[in-house]
């Protein structure tokens, strides 16, 4: 019984967004930016405007602090967190506050599912089934914070890796695929001192981001900059720290800071 109330649900579900899917604009609306495997990786590039993305599944030990800082700063920016995240007792009061202050809340999937294998980007581990009903569960648990498909229609693949498959389910979703722009080394800050070479520290982070603004011949325009909300433990180095820092220095470079609600 409880299996044909879950189909029947993903049935009415899929009907919802197929009828919102053709208000969807495609991804060619946004000018000047850059697609990869069929998702926005980075939005204008003549213009200079940053997007913040944060991202939150397993931890969020630098949730207040963040919040904190973009209050501090007048700064706001882009969260994508997984249906576990948005259940989490922990994290309800963050949640609330974040959008309390106009943040966007966005998906990160609901179990923050691997679409592909590491080695081989077009070979699928998940059905468009699996897909599709692990993001409507996503978007169930944002529900519970009032937030809708129509207000959070970006969404953040799960370990940042999809493919183009990927994308069209999404776009059949009447959704938009965003991952974070490649040319720096702040996705890395989610390493931790065991990875060996792997590991990359915060001031080298740091460095990497100002040394592609300097050297980019579009700088850091339309750039989608990922930070992770929280790390695993044994990385005591936390990246989110330098924040205040960062924001500060990008903005006497002319930078603002925006929110992908904005590009529609």
């Amino acid at each position: 019984m409880e299996s044909i109330r879950m189909i029947m649900w993903v049935l009415g579900c899929l009907i919802f967004f197929d009828a919102a899917a053709q208000d969807a604009l495609p991804l060619s609306q946004f000018q000047h930016s850059l697609i990869q495997y069929g998702g926005l990786v980075r939005a204008d590039t003549s213009a200079p405007a940053i997007y913040l993305i944060f991202t939150g599944g397993d931890y969020n030990d630098g949730g207040k602090r963040i919040k904190r800082y973009l209050k501090k700063k007048k700064v706001k920016a882009n969260f994508f967190f997984t249906g576990d995240f948005y259940r989490a007792k922990a994290n309800k009061k963050l949640i609330k506050g974040l959008k309390k202050h106009c943040h966007y809340l966005g998906p990160h999937s609901d179990r923050h599912l691997l679409y592909a294998t590491w080695e081989d980007r077009n070979r699928l581990l998940v059905s468009k089934e699996e897909f599709t009903v692990d993001l409507l569960n996503n978007y169930k648990a944002m529900e519970a914070f009032g937030i809708s498909r129509l207000s959070a229609p970006f969404f953040m693949p799960p370990y940042e890796w999809y493919n183009r498959k990927i994308s069209e389910w999404t776009t059949e979703l009447g959704l938009y695929l965003v991952n974070f722009s490649p040319g720096t080394r702040s996705n890395a800050d989610y390493t931790t001192p065991d990875m060996g070479e792997k590991y990359i520290d915060s001031a080298r982070i740091y460095e990497s981001i100002l040394k592609y603004e300097a050297t980019s011949s579009s700088g850091l325009n339309g750039f989608l900059l990922l930070v992770h909300i929280g790390t695993h433990p044994d990385r005591t180095d936390k990246f989110y720290n330098k924040l205040p820092e960062l924001i500060d220095e990008l903005g006497k470079r002319g930078y603002r800071f925006g929110l992908l609600s904005e590009l529609l």
